[in-house]
């Protein structure tokens, strides 16, 4: 069975960094995409970095310049560095991992908090 871990999440003052790490198991996730979201109170989840199996590269307009997505594959994970953090950055972070010529290959962690605070 295919699970995914997040962790590295927590309280930060604004500007600070933060790095969120996602380690799978249950498959082989070098043919996978990998990606984080977010989900803040009474908003949508969103789409927050994205990396495919080439490592290319896809980041929310909002993001752009100050996280960085990266994986390992020999390790299964996958991480997200995020710096110059805002008080609007703060939600839950979930990892997602998924194939996109199989519908049924999709799963997502169980999230970490991040909170952006003074």
């Amino acid at each position: 069975q295919v699970q995914l871990k997040e962790s590295g999440g927590g309280l930060v003052q604004p500007g600070g960094s933060l790095k969120l790490s996602c380690v799978g198991s249950g498959s082989a996730f070098g043919f996978n995409v990998m990606g984080w979201y977010r989900q803040a109170p009474g908003k949508q989840r969103e789409l927050v970095a994205a990396i495919d199996s080439d490592g290319i590269t896809n980041y929310a307009d909002s993001v752009k310049g100050r996280f960085t997505i990266a994986r390992d594959d020999a390790k299964d994970t996958v991480y997200l560095q995020m710096n110059s953090l805002k008080p609007e950055d703060t939600a839950v972070y979930y990892c997602r991992t998924w194939r996109p010529t199989t519908a049924t290959y999709d799963y997502w962690g169980q999230g970490t908090q991040v909170t952006v605070s003074s």
